[in-house]
């Protein structure tokens, strides 16, 4: 059983990572304070019901759930032919990093934020997806080496290729 303190406090400092990983999963900025903002209130109704040591993870779990609702809710809306042929608004903050954690598949992307952003273990990252430790590792591998493999080819699409063997030491 959570006490009131400790949802607070472990809310408070989740909240950044939480937000951080709906706007990873939902790409816009007002349904990722939505899915945050649901699942606090979900999270505080059910704070007697949770384990002190399970919070965070708890709290994670449920944004994870908001923000695919939000998705699901998002497919039986208004269909993408009604919309004005507008191009979408450059985000130049990003970098290639960002673009390319952004571009993996879901079960790649959220093993390395929970992780990486969040600060879990594997074994919280693992009760939070709900998947065994094994297959956390396993998707955390499989991310990192994509992502990986994505900057290189990127980064070395930039670069002259004789400036390239020259700075690895090749001929």
């Amino acid at each position: 059983m959570v006490d009131d303190a400790l949802w607070q406090r472990t809310a408070r400092e989740a909240l950044p990572g939480l937000y951080k990983l709906a706007i990873s999963m939902l790409r816009q900025e007002a349904d990722a304070q939505d899915a945050v903002q649901n699942a606090l209130m979900k999270s505080w109704a059910a704070r007697s019901r949770v384990q002190p040591e399970a919070c965070r993870v708890y709290l994670t779990r449920i944004v994870i759930n908001e923000c695919r609702n939000i998705q699901r809710a998002r497919m039986r809306t208004v269909p993408v032919e009604d919309f004005p042929d507008v191009p979408a608004p450059e985000r130049e903050d990003l970098t290639d990093v960002a673009e390319a954690i952004a571009a993996l598949p879901e079960k790649l992307r959220l093993p390395l934020l929970l992780k990486y952003l969040q600060g879990f273990s594997e074994q919280e990252g693992a009760r939070a997806l709900r998947v065994p430790v094994t297959t956390f590792r396993s998707r955390l591998h499989r991310a990192r080496t994509t992502l990986r493999e994505r900057l290189r080819a990127e980064w070395m699409e930039d670069e002259p290729a004789a400036e390239y063997g020259k700075e690895a030491g090749r001929k």
